[in-house]
């Protein structure tokens, strides 16, 4: 079972990842979390990466094949994976193509998560990432124990430069401009479904399990 999710940021791509990853015991690798190690360990493509993705730009082709490649040949990813966050253009799409075929695996669901602009500005701009430990929260959804810390090592939560409204618009616009040509991509080769995801989280994960069965 080798999915990928697409979406606009803030659609819940990660969200349901996470629930597919538990459910069916296969890793949800999302390349954003994979960049954000990197650059908290200031590793030489941690600053690299760190100087796009703080514009709300996408990381360069060059710094992301290699380490998709390297992550979906680990034995763990043997009977499925899920990738969030990459392909993001045809270009990618291709480059995966490439590497999955070398690795003797095929793509099975390319599942579009849809959420209007209006509602992915609303989520991304609520967001709170821990200063300590790197948990993310949601202003919209989550309660704190102590208002502004984290509930799990209690340092303080921070707005994050791509989490600030005028980068979450240019994001939405990087989106519009390059990742949404994927749909037509993994249409043409019967990939392609499509999740409206507004609904509620749980509600939306019981359509995805209907669906992988």
């Amino acid at each position: 079972m080798n999915i990928v999710l697409l979406g606009m940021p803030g659609a819940g791509k990660g969200t349901q990842g996470k629930f597919i990853k538990d459910h069916y015991s296969i890793p949800h690798i999302s390349t954003g979390d994979m960049f954000r190690e990197a650059i908290a360990a200031k590793t030489p493509m941690g600053v690299e990466a760190s100087s796009y993705m703080d514009r709300g730009e996408l990381v360069p082709d060059s710094v992301v094949l290699g380490m998709v490649k390297e992550r979906i040949a680990k034995p763990d990813c043997s009977n499925g994976f899920i990738l969030d966050g990459f392909p993001r253009n045809e270009s990618q799409a291709q480059s995966l193509d490439e590497i999955l075929s070398g690795l003797g695996k095929k793509l099975g669901f390319v599942l579009d998560f849809v959420i209007p602009q209006e509602e992915a500005v609303r989520r991304l701009s609520s967001r709170r990432t821990c200063s300590g430990c790197g948990k993310i929260y949601n202003l919209l959804s989550d309660s704190f124990k102590s208002e502004g810390h984290c509930n799990d090592c209690g340092a303080e939560l921070l707005h994050r430069n791509d989490d600030q409204e005028e980068v979450i618009l240019n994001r939405l616009k990087v989106y519009e401009a390059q990742t949404a040509v994927l749909k037509s991509y993994y249409g043409s080769k019967g990939n392609l479904v499509t999740v409206e995801a507004t609904r509620p989280v749980n509600e939306v994960f019981e359509e995805l399990k209907n669906l992988l069965i």
